[in-house]
């Protein structure tokens, strides 16, 4: 059973340790049989119908669009990513692309908009997709080259490229951002939802990856979408960005949280049954010091994870700094915890089909999407620059 005591930390109420038990037991009985990482596009299917049916996929939506409370309760969301992330990636995955592909219309959509697809969402009849990276414009969001143009005085009309998007070629609807024009570089963007079946869209690549999910790059030709389905105001575009990735980039970092959880689990149990030289390995100095710079790597990224989210709930109007820190930390000490972890299991480690080989391959992609570990060094810089300049002025 993973470790639970962090949940006594001041950040978390009852609900949450109340949250984790359950979907921890839901998690062991049910995923086994819903995952086949040989057939991914499928299992995603059954994973987001499954979590929509047993409730979990209420997080990510509002009361009143089918999901429970005002907005989001990120420690929820952590706390879920978390334990998801122990048990199966593509779990996690599944459930984190619910949040993330329909973010942008919780956060800026119309009513209108809202009653159409968060529903729907949340019970886990509709995949969302988050598509916003191209091939010259993943961290640099400025030289984004998608464009919108206008096409009669309702609709505009799609054109270009996105890549690596999530979900791709099983999404049912894709939240698009594209160049409109109103100002240059960031400024001049704006997001469209998009379903998956209209004309002018299709996927034009699917991408394989070391740890297999749903990924592809997507092609825009004529693809003309009405001006009703645009998410805040013209030019909005990286704001409605950026909005959605300071709610769920903490979650990314929980999601590695869990996976070197269990990365510390397998390591403590193969230290305590393995026998070295007459004795378990457990008794060996060196392994004890990799145990303990595992530990408290876990909750190093854990304190900050969780602060981030508590930020965010207790009300704080943008947690851009806080949500860097612990997505960065929480994916670099996850892939330090993972391959120590490798390295205790020795030749083991490397065998297809171990649980620690399969987390060496899941763990390598947080540290890159969503803003890879470079860009939130730079963010957090600004971010405490600015606030130095700020308490000097």
């Amino acid at each position: 059973m993973p470790d639970r005591s962090y949940l006594d930390w001041p950040f978390f109420e009852r609900c949450h340790a109340e949250r984790a038990a359950k979907l921890d037991a839901w998690a062991t009985d049910v995923l086994p049989g819903l995952v086949d990482h040989h057939d991914v596009d499928a299992s995603c299917r059954r994973l987001v119908a499954e979590l929509g049916r047993a409730g979990w996929l209420k997080a990510v939506a509002p009361a009143a669009c089918g999901g429970e409370g005002d907005g989001y309760d990120v420690r929820s969301l952590c706390v879920s990513r978390e334990t998801l992330g122990y048990h199966d990636g593509l779990a996690d995955f599944a459930f984190a692309m619910q949040g993330l592909g329909s973010g942008p219309i919780a956060l800026f959509g119309t009513d209108k908009q809202k009653r159409r697809w968060l529903p729907e969402v949340s019970a886990g009849r509709v995949i969302p997709a988050f598509a916003l990276s191209e091939t010259e414009a993943g961290s640099d969001v400025a030289a984004m080259a998608c464009a919108a143009t206008p096409d009669g005085p309702d609709h505009v009309r799609l054109d270009g490229e996105k890549t690596w998007i999530s979900n791709g070629g099983i999404a049912d609807v894709y939240v698009v951002f594209a160049r409109t024009g109103e100002a240059p570089g960031a400024r001049g963007i704006s997001a469209f939802i998009v379903p998956a079946d209209a004309p002018g869209l299709t996927i034009a690549e699917r991408i394989d990856v070391i740890a297999p999910h749903p990924l592809a790059r997507l092609a825009f030709e004529g693809c003309r979408v009405p001006l009703a389905n645009r998410l805040g105001g013209p030019g909005e575009g990286f704001k409605v960005a950026m909005a959605t990735l300071d709610v769920f980039r903490s979650t990314v970092g929980a999601a590695a949280l869990g996976f070197a959880r269990r990365a510390l689990d397998e390591a403590l149990d193969r230290a305590l049954t393995r026998k070295l030289f007459g004795a378990p390995m457990a008794d060996l100095p060196l392994a004890q010091a990799s145990l303990a710079e595992m530990a408290t790597d876990v909750d190093a990224a854990a304190l900050l994870v969780y602060r981030a989210a508590w930020a965010r709930d207790a009300g704080a109007p943008r947690i851009t700094r806080e949500a860097a820190m612990a997505k960065m930390t929480a994916t670099e000490n996850a892939q330090a915890v993972i391959d120590k972890a490798v390295q205790l299991f020795g030749g083991l480690g490397v065998k297809s089909g171990t649980v620690v080989e399969r987390l060496y391959r899941e763990i390598r992609a947080l540290r890159i999407y969503e803003g890879a570990t470079e860009v939130q060094k730079l963010i957090i810089a600004r971010e405490v620059l600015k606030a130095r300049a700020a308490s000097q002025s």
